[in-house]
C-alpha cells in the first residue's frame, strides 16, 4: 500500500468541514476499497484452473491473469498517489473505484482470454488510483488520537486478513457459482462505495505539481515487455525472434525510465532512494521474495487442484494454516525487532522460506497434502512473518521526510512488480519441464528456481544490509 500521499496534518477544505461526519460509514467505505484491492490479488488464484479450462489459456499464458493486474497496479501505484495529491484524494479514490468496478463487471462477462486480460489490466489501473488515497482519507476523516488509531487498526487488520479471505472466498464463489463471480462480487460493493463516498468522505486540499506520466509509462511498458519475453520463451524458446525483441524492448524502455527519472522535476520514483545501500538492498529483497511468494501460490494451486484433485474451495482452505501463522508472526515480530534488530530477523526468516521451497521440490503425484504441502507452507508462513517488517523498517530508516511516501510506495511497487516478473521467470522454466515430464516435474523445477530467488535475497542481506553508522 503506497503511503506517498499520507499527510496526517492535511486539513480538509472549508466546505468539507461542514459535511456531516459518520465515522462508522466513512471507515466502512475506506475499508471496503482496501478489501477489494487486497482480495483481488489472491481471490483469482484458486479460480485459475477453472479459468484456464473456460477461456482456453495455455499452461504458461495463464500466469497473465495475475500478472496483468500486478503490473498495472504496482507500476502505476506511485503515480496514483501523486494524482491524489494534485487532484484531491477523494476525487481520485472515487475515479479509481469506478474504473475498478466497471472493469470487474466487464471481466465477469469475458468471452475470451484477451478480454479477461484487458479487464484485469483496467482493474489494476483502478486499484492504483484508489489504494493510495484510501489510507490518506483516514487522516482526513478521523481526528488524530484514539479515533484515528482505531480506524488505522481496523484498516491494518483488513489488509492482513484480506489475502486469506480472498483464497476462501474465491473457492466458495468458484465452487458454488462460477469463476465469473470472483469478478462480479466487486460490483455491488463498488456500487455502494461509489454512492456513499461523495456523501460522507471529506475531500483533501489539492497541491500544485506535475504527474510523471512518462516515467510511469516507460516503467510499466518495460516490465510488461520483459514479462512477455519470459512467458513467450516458455513456449517458443529463448532464440525466438519475438522473444529476443521483447527482451530488447524491455531493457531499452527501462533504460529510458532511468533517464526520464533523472530529469523529471517530480519523478514517480526518486532515484536518490537507491543511493542508500541497506534501502536498495531491502527493495531487492522484497522483489525476490515476492517473486518466490507469487510463484508458490500459483504453482501450489495447480498442484492441489490438478494433481490432488482438490476443489477450489478445498484448495483455498488448504492455505489457511500458512496465512494464520503469517498473521500471528506479523503480530509477534514488532516485539522481537527492538531486541534482535532487522538483520537477524532476516537471517532467521529467509532460510525458513528457502527450506520450505526445497521441500516443495520433492512433490510427486503420490504426495499427500499433509506431508507434501502443509509442512512447507507452515515454514513459509513462519519465515515470511519474520521478514516483512524488517524489510519495511530498513526502507524507512533514515529516509528524508519528503521522501517517506515515495520510499514506502516504491516498496509496494517492488512487491507487485517482483511478483509478476518472478512468476514470469518461473513460468519460463515450468513450460519446458511440463512438456518433458508432466505437471509435477514442471512444478518441481519452478520451486527450485524459486529457492534460488530466496538464496539470492539472503546473499543481498549479507552484503548490503549492514548496520548503519550512528
Amino acid at each position: 500500500m503506497s503511503q506517498q500521499t499520507v499527510q496526517m496534518g492535511d486539513p480538509p477544505l472549508d466546505p468539507e468541514r461542514r459535511r456531516t461526519h459518520h465515522p462508522g460509514l466513512s471507515l466502512a467505505v475506506i475499508v471496503a476499497c482496501q478489501l477489494m484491492v487486497v482480495l483481488d490479488a489472491s481471490v483469482m488464484f484458486v479460480a485459475l484452473p477453472k479459468i484456464q479450462h473456460s477461456l482456453h489459456f495455455s499452461a504458461t499464458g495463464l500466469s497473465w491473469v495475475t500478472n496483468a493486474y500486478s503490473l498495472a497496479f504496482g507500476g502505476l501505484l506511485l503515480l496514483g498517489g501523486r494524482a491524489g495529491d494534485i487532484l484531491g484524494r477523494r476525487r481520485t479514490f472515487i475515479a479509481g473505484i469506478a474504473l475498478f468496478t466497471l472493469a470487474s463487471l466487464l471481466g465477469g462477462f469475458s468471452g475470451s482470454a484477451a478480454w479477461l486480460l484487458a479487464t484485469r489490466t483496467a482493474q489494476g489501473v483502478g486499484a492504483a488510483l484508489a489504494a493510495p488515497s484510501a489510507l490518506a482519507l483516514i487522516a482526513t476523516n478521523f481526528q488524530e488520537g484514539p479515533e484515528r488509531n482505531r480506524a488505522l487498526g481496523v484498516f491494518s487488520a483488513t489488509s492482513s486478513a484480506g489475502a486469506s479471505i480472498g483464497l476462501v472466498l474465491g473457492g466458495l464463489l468458484t465452487d458454488w457459482a462460477s469463476w465469473r463471480w470472483v469478478l462480479f462480487i466487486n460490483v455491488p460493493v463498488g456500487a455502494v462505495v461509489l454512492f456513499l463516498a461523495p456523501r460522507i468522505l471529506r475531500e483533501t486540499e489539492r497541491h500544485r505539481g506535475r504527474l510523471d506520466v512518462a516515467g510511469a509509462v516507460t516503467v510499466v511498458t518495460g516490465m510488461v515487455a520483459l514479462v512477455y519475453g519470459f512467458i513467450r520463451a516458455a513456449d517458443a524458446g529463448w532464440g525466438d525472434g519475438v522473444t529476443l525483441a521483447a527482451f530488447t524492448g524491455g531493457v531499452l524502455l527501462l533504460g529510458a525510465f532511468v533517464v526520464v527519472e533523472t530529469r523529471a522535476e517530480q519523478p514517480v520514483i526518486p532515484l536518490r532512494l537507491f543511493a542508500d545501500g541497506p534501502r536498495a538492498g531491502s527493495y531487492l529483497i522484497m522483489l525476490l521474495l515476492a517473486a518466490a511468494m507469487f510463484g508458490m501460490f500459483f504453482f501450489i494451486v495447480q498442484f492441489l487442484q490438478n494433481v490432488l484433485g482438490f476443489s477450489p474451495l478445498k484448495a483455498g482452505v488448504a492455505f489457511l494454516p500458512m496465512s494464520g501463522l503469517l498473521f500471528v508472526m506479523a503480530r509477534t515480530t514488532p516485539r522481537l525487532m527492538p531486541r534482535v534488530g532487522p538483520r537477524r530477523l532476516l537471517f532467521a526468516g529467509l532460510p525458513l522460506i528457502a527450506v520450505g521451497l526445497v521441500w516443495l521440490t520433492r512433490l510427486s503425484a503420490h504426495s499427500g497434502y499433509a506431508p507434501g504441502v502443509l509442512g512447507p507452507m507452515l515454514l513459509f508462513g513462519l519465515g515470511a512473518g519474520l521478514v516483512f517488517l524488517p524489510i519495511t523498517a530498513t526502507v524507512l530508516a533514515g529516509v528524508r521526510r519528503e521522501d517517506s511516501g515515495a520510499a514506502s510506495g516504491t516498496l509496494q511497487t517492488a512487491q507487485q512488480v517482483g511478483g509478476a516478473l518472478g512468476m514470469a521467470v518461473l513460468v519460463a522454466v515450468y513450460g519446458p519441464a511440463l512438456r518433458h515430464g508432466g505437471l509435477t516435474h514442471g512444478v518441481n523445477v519452478a520451486f527450485t528456481v524459486g529457492t534460488v530467488f530466496v538464496l539470492v535475497a539472503l546473499a543481498v542481506t549479507v552484503v548490503l544490509l549492514r548496520p548503519r553508522a550512528a
